[in-house]
């Protein structure tokens, strides 16, 4: 399992350097460098991540206030120049406080103590969905969610996880396989139209070459899934 990465600096040889040990790191992923809180609020309201690198002392939105600003915290690992910030950073829930200059065993005792924080919620989270007649509860970040099965637009598999994507809200992503949920979906309402994606019908309005359209996103229909998907699109469609 790759833990996805995100830096967050000000100074770029800091910067690079988190890159170069993430880089150096077999069960890291970098997913992005920014060199501001702002640039890394845009790109984490189009992606996920599981681990974020945040330089406390930046202008504009240091690392705290921006930390405190997130609804869904990823792993927290704040690395600065000063240590008077310590306790502030522990009070935000970080796994860890590294000072700069960082070496390279102080980054891997932070990132291993992220390893096994996310290893032992797998073992204890692993496949748990919850459904009730109008919702279902996943478990993501410590929390437990309820998601209305009417706000689901699609699911997408992402390797051992899955991404619930919603009408309004950013997807939320849980440690549950796309089989999993998808036997515990209605079937009258959600259908498996490729390997990596379940769609909600009801939400289905546009299909272009055998793509179904959500927005900017275009999802395939497999192979495998064809003949069923045309019984819906033949009962549904006046075609």
């Amino acid at each position: 399992m790759k833990i996805k990465c995100l830096a967050i600096d000000d100074e770029p040889l800091a910067l690079q350097q988190i890159s170069a040990y993430i880089d150096r790191t077999p069960f890291l992923e970098k997913m992005a460098l920014c060199q501001s809180a702002f640039e890394a609020i845009e790109f984490i309201e189009r992606e996920s991540v599981d681990l974020m690198f945040v330089d406390i002392n930046m202008p504009d939105l240091n690392g705290l206030d921006f930390v405190k600003s997130l609804k869904n915290k990823p792993f927290i690992i704040f690395t600065t120049a000063y240590s008077e910030y310590a306790l502030e950073g522990f009070k935000v829930d970080a796994v860890d406080y590294i000072l700069k200059p960082i070496s390279y065993d102080e980054f891997l005792r932070a990132v291993n103590k992220v390893r096994d924080r996310m290893m032992s919620t797998t073992a204890a989270t692993a496949e748990t969905v919850t459904m009730s007649k109008e919702s279902l509860f996943v478990k993501s970040e410590y929390k437990l969610i309820r998601i209305q099965l009417t706000d689901i637009s699609y699911i997408e598999s992402a390797n051992e996880y899955i991404q619930i994507h919603l009408d309004t809200e950013k997807p939320i992503t849980t440690l549950v396989r796309l089989k999993t949920i998808e036997a515990e979906l209605p079937k009258d309402k959600f259908m498996r139209v490729h390997r990596s994606f379940i769609v909600n019908l009801d939400k289905v309005k546009v299909i272009d070459r055998n793509r179904i359209v959500f927005d900017k996103v275009y999802i395939p229909v497999g192979e495998q899934y064809k003949d069923e998907f045309q019984k819906f699109v033949d009962k549904t469609f006046l075609v």
